[in-house]
């Protein structure tokens, strides 16, 4: 097994180059791989250590407090959710969206002030669900995600590939997109067109640090 140093902003490439795993430290991630050529695409392979990696892995996600209502927490975690948080379970070896990226975690704290009781919720670009999720845990009554990725289907909530230009006028209360900046430019008049509230992240502020825009 060889393992890999790579930025956090590569962690959709590396799991669609067939990723064993990953661990998350600060600002970057450790990537493991059975192939050298494939591992060498990121960096400089090593030998990876005779270690129980699947420990290590699981040992690298443990549970963090978002905001203040998420408990977010990886599926074979077995702490007890703190009281008053909601348990958003997602596991961080699927699609891109661990809640562990800056702007993942501003999406979610702008959506405990934005989402409402009964609000319609429009994930696009939704990855691994997590807003998705968020968003029925916050009590949205009609939550519906699209990826132009086919395999981040959540079954979580109704899903269908394809993006918010296939989503006729005022059909959500809430848009949650956070993808990045030229492309949610791009889709800027969409969003305004299907919903009356957005929040919009993967991008950054004037000063340089990952932000969230809500309007």
């Amino acid at each position: 097994m060889f393992v890999v140093s790579s930025s956090l902003d590569k962690i959709a490439e590396l799991y669609s180059a067939g990723t064993l795993g990953i661990i998350e430290h600060e600002g970057w991630v450790e990537a493991f791989f059975a192939d050298r050529a494939v591992a060498a695409q990121f960096g400089e392979p090593r030998e990876a250590p005779d270690i129980d990696w699947v420990r290590e892995t699981e040992d690298a996600w443990p549970p963090l407090l978002v905001g203040e209502k998420f408990f977010l927490v990886a599926p074979w975690r077995t702490e007890p959710t703190p009281t008053g948080r909601y348990r958003l379970e997602i596991n961080p070896g699927m699609q891109c969206g661990t809640g562990q990226h800056p702007c993942t975690q501003k999406c979610l704290e702008a959506m405990e002030r934005i989402v409402k009781p009964g609000d319609s919720v429009l994930d696009v670009g939704s990855g691994s669900g997590i807003l998705s999720i968020a968003a029925k845990l916050l009590g949205a009554s009609r939550v519906i995600a699209c990826d132009i990725d086919p395999e981040a289907s959540t079954r979580e909530v109704p899903f269908f590939v394809g993006s918010v230009n296939a989503v006729r006028e005022n059909a959500f209360d809430v848009v949650v997109s956070n993808i990045n900046e030229e492309v949610i430019g791009a889709m800027r008049p969409d969003f305004e067109r299907v919903a009356p509230r957005r929040i919009l992240s993967g991008f950054h502020d004037d000063e340089g640090e990952w932000t969230c825009v809500v309007c």
